[in-house]
């Protein structure tokens, strides 16, 4: 189905991003949407991701950018990198966080220029009555919403410069439920807001305020 849940919140996400964002981070980039979005606003991006696959077909569908910036991509684990302290004024994680232990956090603030902004569009389980209830809510929409995409990509086919048949990152499930992504952040983030998304995602973010 050519609809993306981490897309659906791409908007969202810019719209956290400082007033005078030059430099970011995108931590499991995949295959480059989001950097590209960020890079297309005149941002310096460098983005990472652990899979080759993913990296080359990055690199393959940004050669055709004929203007503006072109996000670096990097093949590599970003539990494993030596981030540049103090650097970044965004740093975002698109359904990567659950991919490492949540303590890279700390790793990723740290990375934070003064007034730099840390996005985790996070995915999590369910555990609570809370959580099924809004899995209940999710379930008839996003149904809707993908016979909606794949009607549209019939009428208008996606162009190749989507991405979406060149590579696929690995997924893996998450298991940390959100009280305890709340619990973790209060004391590895603090001062952070949180929000849960439709979709089973979260929004996690974090403002340096230093």
């Amino acid at each position: 189905m050519p609809f993306d849940h981490n897309d659906r919140y791409h908007r969202l996400l810019l719209r956290q991003m400082p007033r005078s964002c030059g430099t970011a981070l995108d931590v499991g980039c995949g295959t480059g949407r989001f950097a590209r979005r960020l890079a297309g606003l005149n941002v310096e991006v460098r983005a990472v991701d652990p899979s080759e696959e993913a990296i080359a077909a990055a690199r393959a569908l940004s050669e055709g950018i004929s203007s503006g910036m072109v996000p670096r991509f990097e093949h590599g684990d970003v539990t494993e990198l030596e981030l540049p302290k103090g650097h970044y004024d965004f740093i975002s994680c698109l359904a990567s966080i659950h991919h490492m232990p949540f303590d890279t956090v700390t790793t990723l603030r740290d990375a934070l220029g003064p007034g730099g902004v840390l996005v985790i569009l996070g995915c999590h389980p369910e555990k609570t009555w809370v959580d099924w209830a809004w899995s209940l809510t999710a379930v008839p929409v996003n149904a809707v919403t993908r016979l909606a995409f794949a009607l549209m990509d019939k009428i208008r086919p996606t162009s190749a410069g989507s991405g979406r048949d060149l590579a696929r990152a690995p997924v893996a499930q998450p298991t940390m439920p959100l009280f305890q992504i709340r619990q973790e952040a209060a004391v590895l983030l603090p001062g952070f807001t949180l929000r849960r998304l439709l979709f089973w995602r979260y929004l996690l973010v974090f403002r340096n305020s230093s």
